[in-house]
């Protein structure tokens, strides 16, 4: 594991296209299937990861939330399955079922999205507004592993209220933390830095 910070890509930044496979249903799931809500969240999840086991309750939680508002959530596992079996298409069914996630849960077998997004750790979180341009990008929250933060969601909720309510998102983002997404031999980004975050 080498703990990876988000990107922090550039706010305004317009949502990449993507179409992937939601492994829940076996359905296709496109940007373009989202053009009507007030807002999409884009996370980038996977199943072993301690930083997303650590807030995959409240995540569920918050997602079921802000989707009864009319809120696109999807998450995208991009980790490489041959290196890290526990991320599989089969264990993620399984994985979502157990969680209660109510978003589709997409695999990225290429990884070519998780590029395209900047993504670089689990859990990572893209924000759009209506517009589909990058409102928000960084942590859940401040809680993390074996921290005595609670995980309340606090950021990210805040900045959807904000799309939601027409209004700019603070300025003040800070990265989220986790796992960096397993790349493929040979396929790191130049983004990604092995080093890690201390």
């Amino acid at each position: 594991m080498v703990r990876t910070a988000s990107t922090m890509s550039p706010l305004g930044s317009p949502a990449p296209n993507f179409s992937l496979l939601n492994v829940v249903d076996g359905q296709s799931v496109s940007l373009c299937d989202f053009a009507e809500a007030p807002a999409l969240l884009v996370m980038f999840i996977c199943n072993h990861c301690p930083y997303v086991k650590h807030v995959a309750p409240v995540l569920a939680q918050v997602c079921r939330e802000y989707q009864a508002q009319g809120v696109a959530v999807v998450a995208i596992n991009s980790n490489d399955v041959l290196g890290y079996p526990d991320d599989s298409p089969d264990l993620m069914v399984i994985e979502a079922r157990e969680r209660g996630y109510t978003f589709p849960y997409l695999f990225d077998q290429t990884q070519e999205v998780a590029q395209a997004f900047g993504a670089a750790c689990t859990p990572d979180f893209f924000l759009y507004d209506r517009d589909r341009k990058l409102a928000y990008r960084g942590q859940l929250d401040s809680s993390r592993p074996r921290s005595d933060i609670p995980v309340t969601g606090e950021d990210l909720t805040a900045a959807v209220r904000a799309v939601l309510a027409g209004q700019p998102v603070a300025a003040d983002q800070r990265a989220s933390l986790g796992c960096n997404i397993k790349w493929k031999p040979g396929c790191e980004p130049e983004y990604f830095h092995p080093a890690g975050v201390s």
